[in-house]
Protein backbone atom coordinates (compact mmCIF):
# COMPACT_ATOMS: atom_id res chain seq x y z
CA UNK A 1 0.00 0.00 0.00
CA UNK A 2 0.91 3.59 -0.56
CA UNK A 3 1.09 5.68 2.24
CA UNK A 4 3.52 8.23 1.51
CA UNK A 5 4.45 10.14 -1.30
CA UNK A 6 7.10 12.57 -2.07
CA UNK A 7 8.10 13.92 -5.58
CA UNK A 8 7.42 16.71 -8.05
CA UNK A 9 4.31 18.12 -8.40
CA UNK A 10 4.26 18.46 -12.02
CA UNK A 11 -0.02 19.29 -12.39
CA UNK A 12 -2.30 20.50 -10.01
CA UNK A 13 -6.37 20.79 -10.62
CA UNK A 14 -8.63 21.22 -8.04
CA UNK A 15 -9.73 17.50 -7.07
CA UNK A 16 -6.47 16.37 -8.45
CA UNK A 17 -2.49 16.32 -8.01
CA UNK A 18 -0.29 14.64 -10.26
CA UNK A 19 2.99 13.88 -8.21
CA UNK A 20 5.99 13.20 -10.32
CA UNK A 21 8.15 10.18 -8.07
CA UNK A 22 10.68 7.77 -9.78
CA UNK A 23 9.84 8.74 -13.08
CA UNK A 24 6.39 8.30 -12.91
CA UNK A 25 2.68 10.01 -12.58
CA UNK A 26 0.81 9.27 -9.81
CA UNK A 27 -2.75 10.67 -10.04
CA UNK A 28 -4.18 11.59 -6.93
CA UNK A 29 -7.73 12.81 -5.76
CA UNK A 30 -7.42 15.80 -3.46
CA UNK A 31 -9.33 17.86 -1.53
CA UNK A 32 -9.85 21.73 -1.76
CA UNK A 33 -7.81 22.48 1.13
CA UNK A 34 -5.05 20.42 -0.05
CA UNK A 35 -5.49 21.73 -3.62
CA UNK A 36 -5.49 25.40 -2.31
CA UNK A 37 -2.16 25.33 -0.09
CA UNK A 38 -0.16 23.06 -2.55
CA UNK A 39 3.10 24.94 -3.67
CA UNK A 40 3.03 25.95 -7.43
CA UNK A 41 3.87 23.09 -9.99
CA UNK A 42 7.17 22.15 -10.26
CA UNK A 43 7.94 22.29 -6.48
CA UNK A 44 8.75 19.55 -4.23
CA UNK A 45 5.53 18.24 -2.51
CA UNK A 46 4.76 15.52 0.30
CA UNK A 47 1.84 14.18 0.59
CA UNK A 48 0.07 11.63 3.07
CA UNK A 49 -2.27 8.89 0.76
CA UNK A 50 -5.30 7.06 1.32
CA UNK A 51 -4.70 3.80 -1.64
CA UNK A 52 -7.81 2.28 -2.26
CA UNK A 53 -7.62 -1.35 -4.14
CA UNK A 54 -10.91 -3.02 -5.88
CA UNK A 55 -11.30 -5.08 -8.20
CA UNK A 56 -11.17 -2.56 -11.32
CA UNK A 57 -9.83 0.42 -9.59
CA UNK A 58 -6.48 1.44 -8.07
CA UNK A 59 -7.29 4.48 -6.30
CA UNK A 60 -4.97 7.45 -4.22
CA UNK A 61 -6.42 10.13 -2.26
CA UNK A 62 -3.86 12.58 -1.00
CA UNK A 63 -3.29 14.99 2.12
CA UNK A 64 -0.82 17.33 3.40
CA UNK A 65 -2.15 17.26 6.66
CA UNK A 66 -1.88 14.31 8.57
CA UNK A 67 -5.13 15.09 10.38
CA UNK A 68 -7.14 15.68 7.06
CA UNK A 69 -5.99 12.06 5.88
CA UNK A 70 -7.39 10.95 9.08
CA UNK A 71 -10.55 12.38 9.71
CA UNK A 72 -10.77 11.12 6.30
CA UNK A 73 -10.29 7.43 7.22
CA UNK A 74 -12.78 7.75 10.21
CA UNK A 75 -15.41 9.50 7.50
CA UNK A 76 -14.72 6.32 5.36
CA UNK A 77 -16.41 3.57 8.21
CA UNK A 78 -19.45 5.42 7.90
CA UNK A 79 -22.61 3.56 5.88
CA UNK A 80 -22.87 5.27 2.76
CA UNK A 81 -19.86 7.68 2.72
CA UNK A 82 -17.32 5.96 0.30
CA UNK A 83 -13.97 7.74 -0.65
CA UNK A 84 -15.19 10.38 -2.83
CA UNK A 85 -17.89 11.71 -0.43
CA UNK A 86 -15.51 12.00 2.06
CA UNK A 87 -13.07 14.20 -0.27
CA UNK A 88 -16.54 16.28 -1.15
CA UNK A 89 -16.98 16.68 2.62
CA UNK A 90 -13.59 17.78 3.60
CA UNK A 91 -13.86 20.56 0.54
CA UNK A 92 -17.02 21.54 2.02
CA UNK A 93 -15.47 22.32 5.72
CA UNK A 94 -12.34 22.12 6.60
CA UNK A 95 -11.38 18.97 9.24
CA UNK A 96 -11.69 21.52 12.48
CA UNK A 97 -15.18 22.74 11.16
CA UNK A 98 -16.45 19.26 9.99
CA UNK A 99 -15.36 17.74 13.78
CA UNK A 100 -16.89 20.94 15.57
CA UNK A 101 -20.10 19.91 13.20
CA UNK A 102 -20.62 15.92 13.72
CA UNK A 103 -19.40 17.04 18.14
CA UNK A 104 -21.98 19.07 18.20
CA UNK A 105 -24.87 17.30 16.18
CA UNK A 106 -24.96 20.13 14.01
CA UNK A 107 -26.78 18.93 10.84
CA UNK A 108 -27.74 22.21 9.78
CA UNK A 109 -23.94 22.84 8.94
CA UNK A 110 -22.92 19.24 7.72
CA UNK A 111 -26.41 19.08 5.04
CA UNK A 112 -24.60 22.38 2.92
CA UNK A 113 -22.24 20.02 1.75
CA UNK A 114 -23.34 18.90 -1.44
CA UNK A 115 -24.05 15.53 -1.40
CA UNK A 116 -25.12 15.42 2.27
CA UNK A 117 -28.55 15.03 3.29
CA UNK A 118 -30.47 14.69 5.99
CA UNK A 119 -30.15 11.37 6.74
CA UNK A 120 -26.82 11.27 6.07
CA UNK A 121 -25.54 14.02 8.37
CA UNK A 122 -27.77 12.09 11.09
CA UNK A 123 -25.41 9.17 10.34
CA UNK A 124 -22.19 11.13 10.31
CA UNK A 125 -23.41 12.34 13.90
CA UNK A 126 -24.26 9.05 15.65
CA UNK A 127 -21.58 6.91 14.19
CA UNK A 128 -18.70 9.64 14.02
CA UNK A 129 -19.52 11.92 17.62
CA UNK A 130 -17.67 9.28 20.24
CA UNK A 131 -14.46 8.87 17.73
CA UNK A 132 -13.69 11.99 17.21
CA UNK A 133 -12.03 12.30 20.60
CA UNK A 134 -8.27 12.63 20.04
CA UNK A 135 -9.00 15.20 17.11
CA UNK A 136 -8.62 19.39 18.11
CA UNK A 137 -11.32 21.70 17.34
CA UNK A 138 -10.69 24.98 16.44
CA UNK A 139 -12.21 28.17 17.57
CA UNK A 140 -14.96 29.19 15.21
CA UNK A 141 -14.21 32.23 13.22
CA UNK A 142 -15.63 35.88 13.29
CA UNK A 143 -17.58 34.52 10.52
CA UNK A 144 -19.87 32.68 12.72
CA UNK A 145 -21.83 35.47 13.80
CA UNK A 146 -22.68 36.74 10.24
CA UNK A 147 -25.71 35.36 9.37
CA UNK A 148 -25.54 35.11 5.43
CA UNK A 149 -21.32 34.36 5.89
CA UNK A 150 -21.61 30.69 5.16
CA UNK A 151 -23.90 30.76 2.17
CA UNK A 152 -21.96 33.47 0.54
CA UNK A 153 -18.78 31.55 0.99
CA UNK A 154 -20.35 28.40 -0.49
CA UNK A 155 -21.89 30.46 -3.49
CA UNK A 156 -17.98 31.81 -3.94
CA UNK A 157 -16.77 28.69 -3.81
CA UNK A 158 -18.76 27.09 -6.84
CA UNK A 159 -18.22 30.24 -8.27
CA UNK A 160 -14.28 28.96 -8.25
CA UNK A 161 -13.03 31.15 -5.41
CA UNK A 162 -10.41 29.85 -3.82
CA UNK A 163 -12.09 29.22 0.11
CA UNK A 164 -9.30 31.45 2.33
CA UNK A 165 -9.78 34.20 -0.47
CA UNK A 166 -13.19 33.90 -0.30
CA UNK A 167 -13.70 34.31 3.69
CA UNK A 168 -11.07 37.51 3.13
CA UNK A 169 -13.35 38.56 1.03
CA UNK A 170 -16.35 38.38 3.37
CA UNK A 171 -14.67 39.48 6.27
CA UNK A 172 -13.20 42.35 3.96
CA UNK A 173 -16.85 43.35 3.14
CA UNK A 174 -18.60 42.96 7.01
CA UNK A 175 -15.92 45.47 7.78
CA UNK A 176 -16.85 47.48 5.32
CA UNK A 177 -20.64 47.91 5.71
CA UNK A 178 -21.49 46.00 8.96
CA UNK A 179 -25.48 45.79 8.23
CA UNK A 180 -24.23 43.88 4.98
CA UNK A 181 -23.89 40.64 7.24
CA UNK A 182 -27.63 40.05 7.68
CA UNK A 183 -28.23 39.99 3.85
CA UNK A 184 -27.34 37.65 0.92
CA UNK A 185 -27.38 39.51 -1.94
CA UNK A 186 -25.44 42.80 0.35
CA UNK A 187 -23.19 40.36 1.26
CA UNK A 188 -22.48 38.18 -1.77
CA UNK A 189 -22.11 41.64 -4.12
CA UNK A 190 -19.78 43.67 -1.29
CA UNK A 191 -17.49 40.13 -1.18
CA UNK A 192 -17.51 39.99 -5.46
CA UNK A 193 -16.28 43.82 -5.86
CA UNK A 194 -13.17 42.79 -2.94
CA UNK A 195 -12.47 39.49 -4.54
CA UNK A 196 -12.22 40.86 -8.12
Amino acid sequence: MIAHLRGKLFAKSPGQAIVEAGGVGYDVTISVPTFTALPREGSDVALYIYTQVREDTLALYGFLERDEKRLFERLITVSGVGPKLAVTILSGLNPERTVAAIRAQDHATLTRIPGVGKKLAERLVVELKEKLEDFAVAPEPALAAVPAAEDVLSALVNLGYSRPAAQKAIETAVERDKTAGANFDELFRGALKVIR
